[in-house]
């Protein structure tokens, strides 16, 4: 599935020649909105429609490109001192559709959330593609999710410390994650590629949050001792609440800032959190999606040790782009 390095650089010293006709603003300034006819319970499985989503005033792709090393490193400096110990828990927030603002909400305040509410026992990485955040915050991409991995082994403690990934994004049935910040080549990543990934690295204690339509399909490549696995889907279902016109889905307000604001606990936050969307979904008469867990030997107990100690912080505003956000449709 991946591409090949020379493929990228090829593309890289191509581009340079169209880039001009390709990536030319919009006319009223703004990225264009993928799917925005699209009611924001729609659930989208395919790649966005094609369009041009790059800013007149970001760094043009190629440097963005070059630029991922010196955004991954700031960023892995930005983690700040493990609490010696006890387990800390470090936060790999992944958005990887960039024609949606929905999704780098959600893995913004999924950072903010853990920061703020856990203490220093958290530390997050925010990988994101938005036309925002080109020039500020790593993409979301197979690559740099190997690379942040790669870091966050060095910097953890594996018999005590938990990585937990947040994953945001589209899905299909053939159980793919969308990875795509037009038109830069990004490679996708399906369940077995990401257990791949995963199983390069030692992490003894991991929690995989996947919040993507046909979600359920990640589960069984990724189950197993010291591993909690939560999805938003079912392997044949799809979830809801993406779309231009959305701040979170249904998952991600209902996990993120509804459950996880209540209760500290993830696992029990996916209870609350299952209710909720199912509620939803009774109301807006949408084949439910059925959310999915998986609760590996030892990892509640190991997340238990990690609540344990400072007190828990206030629940956190979510607030996308300094907004008061409302549900979109229930």
């Amino acid at each position: 599935m991946r591409l090949l390095l020379t493929a990228l650089l090829a593309f890289v010293t191509g581009a340079a020649l169209t880039a001009a006709a390709q990536y030319a603003p919009n006319p009223a300034g703004t990225p264009a909105q993928a799917a925005a006819d699209l009611p924001s319970a729609q659930a989208t499985t395919d790649a966005a429609p094609p369009g041009d989503t790059w800013p007149a005033d970001a760094p043009s792709p190629e440097q963005v490109l070059y630029a991922q090393p010196h955004l991954l490193q700031k960023a892995l400096d930005r983690l700040g001192p493990r609490v010696r110990n006890v387990p800390n828990l470090y936060l790999v927030s992944f958005a990887g559709d960039g024609s949606e603002d929905v999704f780098r909400n959600e893995a913004e305040y999924a950072a903010q959330l853990f920061r703020q509410r856990y203490g220093p026992r958290a530390h997050t990485v925010v990988l994101a593609n938005n036309p925002t955040t080109l020039d500020t915050t790593p993409l979301a991409s197979w690559s740099n999710l190997e690379t942040v991995l790669t870091g966050l082994s060095q910097a953890m403690d594996p018999q005590q410390d938990i990585l937990m990934l947040y994953l945001t994004t589209h899905g299909d049935p053939e159980h793919t994650l969308l990875v795509d910040m037009d038109p830069l080549p990004l490679d996708q990543i399906g369940a077995q590629d990401l257990a791949g990934i995963l199983a390069e690295h030692a992490f003894k204690w991991k929690v995989v949050v996947v919040n993507a339509c046909y979600s359920g399909g990640f589960v069984p490549p990724l189950a197993g001792d010291g591993t909690l696995v939560i999805t938003a889907a079912r392997p044949d279902r799809n979830s809801f609440g993406c779309g231009s016109d959305s701040d979170a889905t249904y998952f991600g307000r209902a996990w993120l800032v509804d459950a996880l604001n209540q209760n500290p606990d993830p696992i029990a936050a996916f209870q609350l959190a299952q209710a909720e969307v199912a509620r939803w979904e009774q109301q807006d008469k949408l084949t439910p999606s059925e959310p999915q867990i998986s609760l590996g030997a030892g990892i509640a107990a190991q997340l238990a040790r990690w609540r344990q100690g400072d007190a828990i912080g206030p629940p956190v505003p979510f607030r996308p782009d300094g907004r008061s956000a409302a549900p979109a449709t229930h």
